[in-house]
């Protein structure tokens, strides 16, 4: 991997007021990510850790901080600015049916995205790139003309992976990505995440309360409690021999099935 990172986030504050206080929701967390790599952001509902991507992408507003995508500071950036980096940051939402808008067919919706980034030419080639990322993403062309409603719930995270792959973004960051879906669907999901963020080399940033999923998709982990990062290293370090007491905590708390033990 590179030994500089795609993305270098530097003590990212996001503080809301809500009832005459302060609630620090993100408060000083600091990590990277080289190109390539699978970040893992894991933590507890509640301790900041899908703030941290919506920071990222500019759905939230950071209070103070400093991310570096390619040597360029995000955080400081008017909307105006992010705007042509949009198509090298992008987000997989954990809700796929409220992330789809439900009156815009499929073609519609991954067609958008390619004329806002002037990636399509013409509506024939908007057309070919479409049907060509619903068939790597396990839909097939006759997909382009159904609307959200009408996809199972594993089928419409599959289009929002797809309205991401077919920008082919640089970082992708995904939260939740799996945790709204079946049991049954949530594992080939993953594995077709994980075999487009191998094929086509992107860095992501993979946020989840699950530490199998994470486990199973990550190289590094980083480990999240009350707005702070608490420790990260790599994946087999975190899970064979974390150094923090919450990440101890943490993974003690995940389920195990015990043998039983023989009657005689």
């Amino acid at each position: 991997m590179s030994a500089q990172p795609l993305l270098d986030v530097r003590d990212l504050k996001v503080h809301f007021r809500t009832r005459g206080r302060t609630v620090r929701a993100v408060d000083g967390v600091s990590f990277d990510i080289a190109p390539g790599e699978v970040l893992g952001l894991v933590g507890e509902s509640g301790c900041g850790k899908s703030t941290v991507g919506r920071a990222l992408t500019q759905l939230e507003r950071a209070t103070a901080g400093q991310a570096l995508f390619e040597g360029q500071d995000i955080l400081s950036m008017s909307r105006r600015q992010f705007l042509p980096l949009r198509r090298h940051i992008q987000m997989i939402f954990q809700d796929p049916y409220a992330s789809l808008n439900p009156r815009l067919t499929v073609a519609q919706t991954l067609s958008e995205p390619l004329f806002i980034h002037k990636i399509a030419r013409s509506r024939k080639d908007a057309q070919a790139r479409i049907a060509e990322t619903l068939d790597l993403v396990g839909l097939g062309p006759e997909a382009m003309t159904r609307y959200p409603h009408e996809f199972s719930g594993g089928q419409r995270q599959r289009i929002g992976i797809a309205r991401v792959m077919i920008l082919e973004p640089k970082l992708v960051i995904a939260d939740e990505a799996v945790s709204a879906l079946d049991v049954s669907i949530q594992a080939q999901v993953l594995n077709l995440i994980k075999k487009l963020q191998r094929d086509s080399g992107m860095a992501m940033l993979f946020i989840s309360h699950d530490l199998g999923v994470v486990r199973h998709i990550s190289d590094r982990v980083a480990v999240m409690s009350a707005g702070k990062i608490v420790e990260t290293g790599d994946k087999s370090a975190i899970f064979e021999a974390p150094q923090d007491a919450y990440t101890r905590r943490l993974l003690d708390s995940i389920p195990r099935i015990m043998p039983l033990k023989e009657t005689s």
